[in-house]
């Protein structure tokens, strides 16, 4: 065990956006202006002094720690000062620059301190007035209700439909959203589904019975702004969009094969100019996508009924279990129709997707109960409940049965806020830890003098790199598709990172967050230093939006979909990417760590296609991870083969490609996905337990 001395009690630690300051603490500690040697004295003395008092007189209660203070979040983050300053052209550059500049002194100095009052104060549930009669309210504090218009004046989700900067608008708004994240008290959750909703309406063409919702999710006037809510998880836990990656191994029989990926074999600067992947081709027993949904897969998990009223609309009666932002303006949510008959029709198929205003025009609930307040590890500061749907008023907004395709867009939206949130919280930790190793003392020095201290948060440093980077090139890519720019080839990388980068985002996140609050000791562990609250929020990363084997296998069905496509795609782009490095002496064994990677990978796709399904389904998470590491080794390596890289830049590409890029291949050579691993799985999880003789 180990004691802490904590602040003098009286003493109010309430603390802006999560750490930086106590405002109201009576901490002793050392003169940040003071020289290190002069920090490191003056602190010794004053505890030797105080271990010199009788006990009956010591402060025992000082605390002999200086706290962090990060400064502006834009400012000092230059990985991406440096990305913006190699992409964006130089007008948008000179706008984008001096606008997140004082957006970061509005997190500082604003958005923080509200964030923290939203941790705070999360929302109460009152289910009756007074006087009996049911409200089903859920009371948001004031802090709450002030994020929502900063995010409507900073233009949060209308910079994106705006598309001031053409297509780089994705990209400006993915970077006040990551400068947003941490700061926000909860708030980039609701904006996630408000923008996965406001692309769904915009995909439909935004029909006139929409017009007014689209206007509202896209508005700067906090006025009018609306959030929206997406609401399908069920009793029966997920959701048929989620369950889709859950299909049967006919579904993976259909693995596409690579033919010829000899270019990846070979080593040598020669074979890599001009070289390229031919178009993978499938094995003979393809069928198409929709024939899969009938014949392999049943997508039963949606309870919810739609009965249709005589003036078109229609009644959803259900029970959604997980309904995040349950404050929110609006939802979207799928329901199956019932026919003349009371009859629904189940699988994906039965599907269909409603709009619906969760109050009307007199701020009563339309047709919806509120079952309960969901009681959560993180994210509290955001109400999540259970509600029922108990003829709740509903337009029909896709076609009838086409409701999984119709939200399809609204996924991919909310995945890639998932994958801000995750690296928003990797930088966020990474920004204290580093601020503290500058003041904290420990065995006669300052943390940032002790060489393996040091050497953990550079190691958490290029994890966050490789992840930003990846988040970056999948704003990019949106960008070019949502102002036609885009090509057949970007398409199909942005559809297969999509679920990649959330995938490995969300485990790295946890990791990242868990090592650096490990950073600060015992005082890493406190409540009100506000380092919880961002662990406790970054574990649910790997959880919303897919679980991490949910999402593996869709990047599976999504190579099949393209009918590998994608992955001939993957391969040549990761190529394209390498080439400014071969002619720089410091980067070309990175560059060979990649390309010898990608050809494992590639070898990987023949010897796994042809065993089956089983193998390949058995190695989904870990070829998930060889997409990302190997992509994220080819965009570190970009980068600093730019002109103007740092010195830091190509240490951070080389230290990336030290690492295992291409872990199924690792663990294809150790048989790992062989049927006798395969069938010692389950003995070895019910190893002596009752439920292991039903195996």
């Amino acid at each position: 065990m180990f004691t802490l001395a904590l602040c003098r009690p009286g003493a109010t630690c309430r603390l802006r956006h999560g750490w930086d300051r106590c405002q109201a603490c009576s901490c002793r500690g050392f003169s940040t202006t003071a020289g290190q040697g002069q920090q490191v004295g003056l602190q010794e003395k004053q505890v030797g002094a105080d271990l010199e008092m009788p006990v009956a007189r010591r402060e025992a209660e000082t605390l002999f720690q200086e706290r962090p203070e990060p400064g502006n979040q834009y400012l000092e983050d230059a990985l991406l000062r440096s990305y913006l300053e190699a992409h964006l052209p130089p007008k948008v550059l000179e706008e984008v620059s001096q606008e997140l500049e004082g957006f970061g002194n509005r997190l500082l100095t604003k958005i923080g301190p509200l964030g923290w009052e939203c941790e705070l104060n999360p929302p109460v549930f009152r289910q009756y007035d007074a006087w009996g009669q049911r409200v089903d309210h859920i009371v948001t504090c004031s802090a709450w209700k002030r994020m929502k218009e900063i995010a409507a004046e900073e233009g949060l989700i209308a910079e994106a439909y705006e598309r001031r900067y053409s297509n780089w608008s994705r990209v400006h708004q993915a970077v006040k959203l990551y400068l947003f994240s941490t700061a926000s008290g909860g708030f980039n959750c609701p904006l996630a589904m408000t923008d996965g909703a406001a692309k769904v309406i915009e995909s439909l063409g935004v029909p006139a019975s929409l017009r007014n919702a689209f206007d509202r999710l896209t508005s700067r006037d906090p006025r009018k702004f609306w959030t929206s809510g997406q609401w399908m998880t069920e009793r029966r836990g997920g959701s048929d969009v989620g369950q889709l990656g859950l299909r049967s191994s006919l579904d993976l029989q259909l693995w596409p094969l690579a033919n010829d990926c000899n270019s990846w074999e070979t080593s040598g600067p020669h074979c890599r100019k001009g070289s390229h992947l031919p178009l993978m081709n499938l094995l003979p027993s393809w069928r198409s996508e929709d024939q899969l949904c009938r014949e392999s897969y049943r997508a039963n998990g949606t309870e919810t009924v739609a009965r249709k009223q005589p003036d078109g609309t229609y009644h959803l009666y259900g029970f959604k279990w997980f309904t995040s932002a349950a404050d929110s303006d609006m939802a979207l949510t799928l329901a199956r129709i019932e026919d003349a008959e009371g009859r629904v029709k189940q699988g994906s198929g039965g599907l269909s997707l409603f709009f619906l205003r969760v109050r009307d025009e007199e701020e009563k609930l339309n047709g919806i109960q509120v079952q309960r307040l969901k009681a959560k590890l993180g994210t509290r500061q955001m109400a999540t409940a259970e509600l029922w749907l108990n003829g709740a008023k509903a337009e029909l907004i896709s076609a009838e049965g086409r409701g999984v395709a119709s939200i399809s867009n609204m996924l991919n939206i909310t995945r890639i806020h998932n994958v801000i949130g995750a690296v928003a919280s990797m930088r966020r930790m990474i920004s204290l830890s580093r601020q503290y190793a500058l003041k904290r003392v420990a065995f006669g020095k300052l943390l940032k003098d002790h060489p393996l201290h040091m050497q953990t948060i550079a190691r958490m440093e290029v994890q966050t790199r490789g992840a930003f980077l990846l988040l970056m090139e999948m704003a990019r890519l949106l960008g070019l598709a949502e102002t036609n720019m885009a090509s057949e080839q970007d398409q199909l990388l942005l559809r297969l990172l999509v679920p990649v980068a959330k995938l490995y985002t969300g485990k790295q996140a946890s990791a990242v967050a868990i090592e650096a609050m490990e950073s600060f000791g015992g005082q890493g562990y406190m409540e009100d230093t506000g380092l919880p609250v961002i662990v406790r929020d970054t574990l649910v990363l790997s959880i919303w939006e897919g679980t991490t084997n949910v999402l593996s296998l869709d990047v599976l069905r999504s190579l099949t979909k393209s009918r590998g496509q994608a992955m001939a795609v993957f391969f040549s782009t990761v190529q394209n990417k390498l080439e400014s490095a071969w002619s720089s002496a410091e980067l070309q064994a990175a560059a060979q760590s990649v390309q010898d990677a990608a050809g494992r990978l590639a070898r990987f796709c023949r010897g796994a296609a042809s065993e089956g399904a089983a193998p390949m389904e058995l190695a989904a998470r870990d070829f998930s991870y060889s997409l990302a590491r190997i992509y994220a080794g080819a965009l570190l390596i970009e980068h600093a083969a730019r002109p103007g890289s740092s010195r830091l830049d190509v240490c951070a590409a080389q230290r990336w490609c030290r690492q295992e890029l291409c872990p199924a291949a690792a663990e294809l050579r150790n048989g790992s996905y062989s049927a006798e691993e395969s069938s010692l799985d389950g003995a070895l999880v019910y190893d002596g337990s009752p439920a292991g003789s039903r195996l």
